[in-house]
């Protein structure tokens, strides 16, 4: 053994010798294959931490040719797999990601032993250091990165911060892809690189294509929005989802995510965004697959007052099922369910009525006077409905108080349109005379 680590030792300084002779000639093709000599020997060797010795020598040497750091880096790369144990493997990874840190021209080598060991790092259940790892590396800026490689590496990030249940930096870093890279043609994307750019290179064949990133990425946002219970957002990502070619050709795909589609709708609270989902999605012919939900939105969409208790007897067994099928319904659903079908009543009511009484509203809604009263100021504190509650009377009006402005503008309208059907009137009273008269000359 001692014999083979002096002849090792002996080989390494020749080979070193070449090196330099050859670095200090400028000749970059020889360099480059004396670097990876050096390297290949140790490999066969066996020598691990010769090897890492040799690689740190090596990139620290004077006036080091970038080629040849290039050549070596991707060389030893190739060594990681081959590695006879986890802390050889490591250890491997970690000398090359600091021979490669701040050199801007292996930054992609760099961003995959950082992915690599964080992985190694999460295996070990180390999640926030395996998070911290990934963070460092800021691959947006990298310009020969293939597009779906970046996006994959961000998505990695994300998942790791929501893994750590750190919420505001997956948010930070999720903003880093823009959601119309999903939506570009990939055949048109092949453009010849103009002199001077920098070439982007092919991702490596384990990164998903950029429909299957679309999933990944759509499905961390909708782990993101389901910590804070943001329901149309988590619909609009099941939305993407349902879009998605693969998904809609299948119907075992696409019915579970349409019932998701659903069902956040229903829960998420009423603007003008979610009515014109809901209508968007009330006419997708697939819905009539699932005639129950096509009638749950439409009882919605419909201006009529919805009994809570007979819709939770019908759609309970369905919301169960949903919880059982692994979907985001948690335990706070359902009683936002039932808040959004108080809402929707309340806004029918003040559709066809301008005053009722607080009775008359609790009766309808079959909620007590405290209960309707308190649903009543929130909806109003909301925004999303104009009213106003007289206690001692307990009446409820409905109409929008205009100021002078604005009743000068309506009775102008008014007066305008009185005008207009006076005007019409005089016309078809003078065309009915001069008829009359022209049939008695006749």
């Amino acid at each position: 053994m001692e014999g083979d680590s002096t002849n090792l030792d002996a080989a390494i300084e020749s080979l070193l010798n070449v090196e330099k002779q050859m670095r200090l000639a400028g000749d970059v093709a020889g360099t480059r294959k004396a670097v990876i000599d050096i390297v290949e020997l140790c490999y066969k060797a066996g020598a691990w931490k010769t090897l890492n010795d040799q690689i740190v020598l090596l990139s620290k040497r004077r006036g080091q040719l970038k080629q040849a750091i290039t050549a070596m880096v991707q060389k030893a790369m190739e060594y990681i797999d081959l590695t006879p144990d986890m802390d050889t493997c490591i250890e491997l990874i970690k000398t090359l990601s600091s021979v490669s840190a701040g050199k801007i021209y292996v930054e992609i080598e760099r961003a995959r032993l950082i992915k690599r060991l964080a992985k190694i790092k999460e295996e070990q259940g180390k999640i926030d250091e395996a998070a911290d790892l990934m963070q460092e590396i800021a691959v947006e800026t990298f310009g020969s990165m293939a597009k779906t490689e970046k996006i994959a590496f961000i998505l990695e990030q994300v998942r790791l911060c929501l893994d750590r249940q750190d919420f505001v930096r997956a948010q930070i870093l999720s903003r880093k892809i823009s959601t119309r890279v999903f939506d570009a043609d990939p055949s048109k994307e092949k453009k010849k690189p103009k002199e001077g750019d920098s070439i982007v290179q092919d991702a490596p064949a384990e990164i998903p294509s950029l429909l299957e990133l679309k999933r990944i990425y759509y499905e961390l946002m909708i782990r993101y929005y389901s910590h804070n219970n943001d329901y149309l957002e988590i619909c609009r990502c099941y939305k993407a989802i349902y879009d998605i070619p693969a998904i809609k050709e299948d119907p075992a795909k696409w019915i579970p995510i349409l019932r998701k589609i659903c069902w956040y709708l229903v829960l998420a609270p009423h603007d003008p965004m979610q009515s014109s989902l809901l209508n968007a999605t009330l006419e997708d012919k697939n819905l009539s697959e699932i005639p129950n939900f096509r009638l749950l939105l439409k009882q919605l969409v419909t201006m009529e007052v919805i009994q809570w208790t007979s819709l939770w007897e019908f759609y309970k067994n369905e919301y169960e099922n949903e919880k059982l099928l692994g979907g985001a319904l948690g335990a706070k659903t359902e009683e936002d369910l039932k808040l959004r079908i108080i809402e929707h009543n309340i806004l029918v009511v003040s559709k066809y009525y301008s005053r009722i009484t607080l009775k008359r509203i609790a009766d309808l809604l079959c909620l007590s006077l405290q209960e309707a009263e308190k649903h009543l100021s929130d909806m109003v504190n909301s925004k999303s409905l104009i009213a106003k509650i007289d206690r001692p009377m307990g009446v409820v009006s409905f109409r929008t108080a205009q100021d002078s402005n604005g009743v000068l503008n309506s009775w102008a309208t008014n007066l305008e349109k009185l005008l207009d059907l006076v005007e019409k009137s005089c016309h078809q009273i003078h065309k009915e005379t001069m008829i009359h008269k022209a049939v008695l000359k006749a």
